[in-house]
């Protein structure tokens, strides 16, 4: 299973004022994106302990999460690396911070692109390393602690990944232009940074939000039988020494 200990303090940070806030930021957000999702079934891989509280108002009522982490409900205890789903089944999945602190994020996405039907969408939440807050992880001893220590995967690198996966991306958010400061209040003064940030300079956010889709696979056309044994028999008589390539005609 997955590090108790990572699991245990991923758990500790998202419930301080600092994490508490992350949550809260992305979960209005996420709200909002579940509204659009639609399907039969929709699986939340995380390794948060805490429950989801971002789809009320989805449209998908089958619901499953998959979790390192004990829990009532609809939850399944397994890997984000090695989910319990069959193939091509799942309408939608959600990926809250998983790709940031998983071990393999690579073998994350090849899973959901595995469980995902066609057209069926993922949505992926994640800290952005060219931020104040991946600048933060070079400050001295940051990357023994939470949440600095996670793999703060550039949206472009997870979009490439997508892409060589065979996803399309729909859209992207971004959110949290504040410096990391510990202290609620603190964050709370640096409003103006928000707004500034959203407008000005989107892409150095703390968090990203990609919503994506998986491609419809296509088959190669193949010519009918027909058109292939008429040009057949127009084609003139070969020598004896291509028998073998006459007979075919």
């Amino acid at each position: 299973m997955a590090n108790k200990k990572l699991v245990e303090a991923l758990d500790h940070w998202f419930h301080t004022d600092l994490g508490s806030l992350v949550l809260e930021q992305e979960q209005q957000r996420l709200a909002r994106i579940a509204e659009g999702l639609f399907g039969y079934y929709l699986v939340e891989v995380s390794l948060l302990c805490r429950q989801p509280e971002y789809l009320q108002d989805c449209p998908i009522r089958h619901r499953i999460r998959i979790s390192p982490c004990s829990g009532p409900g609809n939850q399944l205890l397994a890997l984000p690396e090695q989910l319990p789903v069959a193939g091509d089944y799942i309408d939608a999945t959600i990926l809250l911070h998983t790709l940031d602190f998983a071990r393999d994020p690579r073998q994350v996405l090849r899973e959901v692109e595995r469980i995902l039907i066609p057209e069926g969408k993922v949505v992926i939440s994640g800290f952005n390393p060219w931020s104040l807050w991946g600048l933060w992880r070079a400050m001295p001893g940051a990357s023994r602690r939470l949440p600095w220590r996670g793999h703060f995967l550039s949206y472009s690198q997870v979009e490439d990944w997508l892409s060589l996966l065979g996803f399309d991306v729909e859209q992207a958010q971004t959110l949290l232009f504040r410096p990391p400061w510990k202290r609620a209040f603190l964050m709370q003064r640096a409003r103006l940074m928000e707004r500034l940030g959203e407008r000005f300079w989107p892409w150095l956010a703390g968090v990203y939000i990609i919503v994506a889709s998986k491609r419809v696979s296509t088959l190669t056309p193949i010519r009918p039988r027909w058109r292939l044994q008429r040009k057949l028999r127009q084609a003139p008589v070969e020598p004896v020494a291509n028998f073998g390539e006459s007979r075919r005609g």
